[in-house]
């Protein structure tokens, strides 16, 4: 058989929501990246470095407190980034995947392999030179940009990928602020310091209490900012440390219900009283780190990360700059860094843990998965540029060849991601269950073709294709373009059927999006549901099903117990036929053991073809059935 992967857990909702929103906001930092190279590279490109120098002050009487805009962006609105960044590693530690430590074990190792391996290069070319101070800038990936590849990917990055590099994500961000931290903090005020840590200690004080007023956090929060600041420690570093001392928890059965009976009298006497009761109980049965995640986010995946961007990314590409990066051992360190070192790091990273049976991968991925997500991972822009910055404040010329370094390795980077995802999908691949869920006793028949099937072809083809197949499973979603040219190359004598197998255990909504299809089917727009389920295999919320049913002029969810027994019924009649992932194909009732690439389905077929008798009505469960009801 193909190669089968196997994963026993699922994708929180939660994580859902979180990439969906990283990979949403890649646009408007793709756009802001090109608006900033433009505006730096226009005729007023002397007005980009005049306009980001521009000093703004904050004054209290007699004191006051001054930033140019760049730095209020790079110390202040990027202080905020990394609180939410610091949320989200809080919130994954306590309730995420970041609690598995055999989940977290293979992306610690990898992210450690990622940061260390390209600092190294970096280093090695760049050492005794004037750039020997950047070799931290290769060693940040960014998310934003490396998740929103993968979803232009779609189905070729499964979810379990999507996890891993979150997580990996998670740890670099760690280990990118710690290396600010540490290294790029020139002196130290031991005043503004003692102040800092005063500050930690208070708002983690009031967390024990249980004091949760907002208005006093964001002023100690915004005293902390200013104190770290003037201690000459990063900013960042508080808006990390901020985000870890959030409250995250997961909601309990007894919040939930006092929130739903609130509700409920809220409804049976709404007043302002009752109201605010709703409002209080609601609030308590989501954690504040979640609600704040929710508030925050979209403002800095949309806007702070995007200004940072137009902020940081103007470098003129005029013909001096673009031969001296050309020659500059700072630009070879950061392109060898982010292409070969974050590779290369991650890959070792990824295998060391493996080999030595520290952990485990999401969903067992196949290894041209990891390989993509490895090359993906050297995008490197939001703390790339953040560190180009610090290392070489005061040498423009070094930090506009940091930068060409950057633009070009993150490019270089994606298109071998690309590429290798590209290489690794035409090898095909399954999805199976839990070892734990599959039977040791021999496979029965394949259940013989009903009335009640979904089949595109004539009744009476001499060649009937079974596939089992899931909505959410990647490599079904490739398939249906095998499918598609084996039909238009077979023509009539070819009938293609497709029965649900639903693997609830790596697929949440697998199911879900099977009874969708068979609302559809009631209404005789099966195959056109179909279609639009694997063309959106990364939008399958009940949300997303109901508004494809209601698109199409389905109703949705019309008989949930009778589809909910017919599906489970086709799943349990293809597990005794030996089925035990998705896809598995049947060829005129024959278990296809072969790859189900164009070729290997191709000679399957030719095969049955050859052996398939003369077409006479009545002749078997493949041949001369009576009209379909659900014949395309």
């Amino acid at each position: 058989m193909t190669e089968r992967s196997h994963a026993p857990r699922v994708v929180p909702e939660g994580l859902r929501a979180f990439l969906a929103t990283e990979t949403g906001s890649t646009s408007v930092l793709l756009v802001a990246t090109l608006a900033g190279l433009v505006w730096a590279n226009s005729p007023w490109g002397d007005t980009y470095d005049t306009f980001w120098h521009t000093t703004l002050a904050v004054e209290f009487g007699a004191r006051s407190f001054d930033l140019d805009l760049e730095h209020w962006v790079n110390d202040g609105l990027m202080a905020l980034f990394f609180f939410v960044v610091g949320l989200e590693i809080w919130r994954e530690i306590k309730v995420g995947q970041l609690r598995d430590r055999r989940l977290v074990a293979v992306p610690l190792v990898a992210a450690l392999g990622g940061m260390a391996l390209p600092a190294l290069i970096y280093y090695v070319i760049n050492a005794g030179g004037p750039g020997a101070s950047g070799w931290g800038i290769p060693m940040a990936s960014d998310t934003a940009f490396v998740l929103g590849l993968l979803a232009v990917l779609g189905a070729r990055c499964p979810a379990p990928l999507r996890v891993f590099l979150l997580t990996l994500a998670v740890a670099d961000d760690v280990g990118a602020i710690l290396v600010v931290a540490v290294f790029y903090t020139e002196k130290l005020n031991w005043t503004a310091l003692l102040i800092a840590l005063l500050l930690i200690a208070l708002i983690v004080a009031m967390r024990w209490i249980r004091l949760w007023r907002g208005p006093a956090y964001v002023v100690l929060g915004f005293g902390l900012w200013v104190a770290t600041v003037e201690s000459g420690i990063h900013p960042t570093l508080a808006g990390l440390l901020l985000g870890i001392t959030v409250a995250v928890y997961a909601p309990k059965d007894r919040q939930l219900l006092e929130a739903g009976e609130a509700v409920q009298a809220l409804t049976r006497d709404p007043t302002p009283e009752q109201a605010r009761e709703v409002q209080r109980s609601v609030q308590q049965a989501v954690s504040v780190n979640d609600r704040l995640q929710l508030l925050l986010h979209p403002w800095t995946s949309y806007v702070i990360v995007p200004v940072f961007a137009v902020a940081n990314a103007g470098v003129q590409l005029d013909g001096a700059t673009l031969r001296a990066a050309a020659s500059s051992p700072v630009t070879h360190g950061v392109v060898l860094g982010l292409v070969v070192g974050k590779f290369v790091g991650i890959t070792a990273g990824t295998w060391l843990p493996l080999r030595l049976k520290w952990g485990e991968l999401p969903g067992n991925l196949q290894w041209g998965q990891v390989l993509g997500g490895a090359a993906t991972s050297g995008i490197g822009f939001t703390v790339s540029l953040f560190i180009t910055g610090l290392a070489f404040r005061d040498d423009p010329a070094l930090q506009s060849q940091a930068k060409i370094g950057i633009l070009t390795g993150s490019t270089v980077s994606a298109l071998l991601g690309w590429l290798i995802f590209r290489l690794a999908w035409n090898k095909g691949g399954a999805c199976a269950p839990p070892d734990a869920e599959r039977s040791d006793s021999p496979p029965e028949p394949m259940p013989p073709i009903t009335a009640a099937d979904h089949t595109r072809g004539p009744a009476d083809a001499p060649v009937t294709l079974v596939e089992y197949g899931d909505y959410e499973c990647p490599y079904c979603g490739q398939a249906e373009e095998i499918l598609h040219e084996l039909r238009s190359r077979y023509g009539d004598r070819l009938r293609v059927v497709f029965r649900h197998f639903p693997l609830r255990e790596i697929h949440p909504h697998a199911f879900p999006a099977a009874l969708v299809a068979e609302d559809a089917a009631d209404a005789g727009k099966f195959w056109e549901m179909h279609e639009v389920l694997f063309a959106n295999q990364l939008a399958l919320t009940d949300a997303d099903l109901t508004r494809y049913a209601e698109e199409m002029g389905v109703r949705p969810w019309g008989d949930v117990p009778g589809h909910l027994a017919r599906v489970d019924g086709v799943r349990d009649g293809g597990a005794r036929a030996g089925v035990e992932g998705t896809p598995t194909f049947f060829v005129n009732g024959v278990l296809h053991e072969g790859s189900y690439d164009v070729e290997s389905l191709g000679e399957a077929v030719e095969a049955a073809l050859r052996a398939a008798p003369e077409p006479h009505p009545g002749n078997d469960g493949f041949s001369g059935q009576c009209e379909i009801r659900r014949n395309e």
